[in-house]
């Protein structure tokens, strides 16, 4: 028996009692400059895939009927040939306008052929509403667990043809929509009409856990955006969402507040009414919060203090990111001075210092700090990417 080394499968002899059923090639790691090992990108990586299973079924095809000419002259009628075994293939997609029309017929011609591909992650890039709606419904329903759709400018009415569409993956737990072209800030009878839908659409996701509506323009909108949802929420992300302080003060009083693992907003500015429904969010949410991003928040020194008492509060934080920040040395050593206290804190991404000349390096006062007080394990950078930023299924 052979199995399918990159280059060449043949197929096994469904007499075999040992044969490849399940081929998992999921969770191959990206990083910021969109590479994945080996110098393979994650998109080519999905077009890789899909070539292999269109190849396989043409290859599959012809061996059938090679198989049916055999056993015709030997009977002196047409039968079909035995059928090779597939192999279910579990596999994290990745698609654009470029990949698009490989993968959809991998997925259409694959259903019942020898490589037969489960998604576990989708990921649309730039695509067509009719290109996503294909895709979507092409793909087995029992293994999704994440449909991320960005920058495809859907906008309300994009997403209410979209979203039902999710509504069969009973094991979806996480949805991203960022840059979708929502924009809610000034209220009109279609777009109130919209977030009904909206709403209702969501609330029809039973295992949804995760939610990012990044760059959406949400104001005053967040809670009858959320209002239909059958379980709080783990994962929020709403960086540059144009929240109000109404928005905050919903989240701070509703369920999710207390579920709530991750969550991002950036791109907030904190420097006015926010930062006060800020801080009582975080106090609804310290027993869980694991992930903080407050990045590009206009966050001066006097913010950052009056939020330190209550960030403390937060004893499971793992992350905390404040990049783009107007901060000050001074500021920043005494946010590490007070969170050397939180045990589980790994990761720190902090701004150039406001007061600093130059800002090519690290600064060697942390290093020395962590060094001088055994936290080793706690990294501090400016760099807010490739520092694996936590997942919301790794939480």
């Amino acid at each position: 028996m052979e199995f399918w080394n990159g280059h060449n499968l043949t197929f096994p002899n469904p007499r075999d009692e040992c044969r490849l059923r399940v081929l998992d090639v999921t969770g191959v790691p990206d990083d910021p400059a969109g590479r994945a090992p080996d110098g393979m990108s994650v998109w080519s990586g999905t077009v890789a895939l899909a070539k292999a299973c269109v190849e396989v079924s043409k290859h599959q095809r012809e061996f059938q009927k090679r198989g049916s000419k055999r056993h015709k002259g030997r009977s002196g009628s047409a039968t079909a040939a035995p059928q090779p075994p597939g192999v279910d293939v579990h596999a994290d997609l990745f698609v654009n306008g470029t990949s698009y029309g490989i993968l959809r017929d991998a997925l259409q011609s694959g259903a019942a052929g020898p490589l037969r591909l489960k998604c576990r992650e989708f990921q649309a890039e730039k695509l067509s509403l009719a290109g996503i709606v294909s895709l979507l419904e092409s793909l087995d329903p029992s293994c999704v667990r994440r449909v991320d759709l960005r920058f495809n400018n859907f906008g309300l009415p994009g997403l209410s043809v979209i979203l039902p569409r999710l509504a069969r993956f009973p094991e979806l737990r996480s949805l991203k929509l960022q840059y979708s072209n929502v924009d809610v800030r000034r209220p009109t009878p279609e777009s109130a009409i919209g977030i009904r839908c909206l709403a209702g659409q969501l609330g029809m996701l039973p295992s949804l856990r995760e939610l990012n509506l990044g760059s959406s323009r949400l104001s005053g909108n967040l809670r009858q955006i959320l209002c239909d949802l059958q379980s709080p929420l783990e994962s929020l992300e709403l960086a540059f969402c144009s929240l109000l302080p109404a928005d905050l003060a919903f989240l701070s009083q509703s369920s999710h507040a207390a579920a709530l693992k991750r969550l991002d907003l950036s791109g907030h500015d904190f420097s006015r009414g926010l930062l006060e429904p800020l801080r009582l969010l975080l106090e609804e949410t310290s027993a869980s919060l694991l992930h903080l991003d407050l990045m590009e928040c206009r966050m001066a020194d006097s913010h950052l203090a009056a939020l330190l008492p209550t960030l403390l509060r937060c004893c499971r934080l793992r992350f905390l990111g404040l990049y783009g920040n107007s901060l000050s040395t001074a500021a920043l050593k005494e946010l590490l001075r007070q969170t050397l206290r939180l045990a589980e804190l790994r990761l720190v991404v902090y701004p150039v210092p406001a007061d600093e000349e130059r800002g090519e390096e690290e600064l060697p006062e942390i290093w020395r700090m962590l060094e001088e007080c055994g936290r080793t394990d706690l990294v501090w950078t400016r760099n807010p990417y490739g520092h694996g930023a936590l997942d919301y299924f790794s939480l």
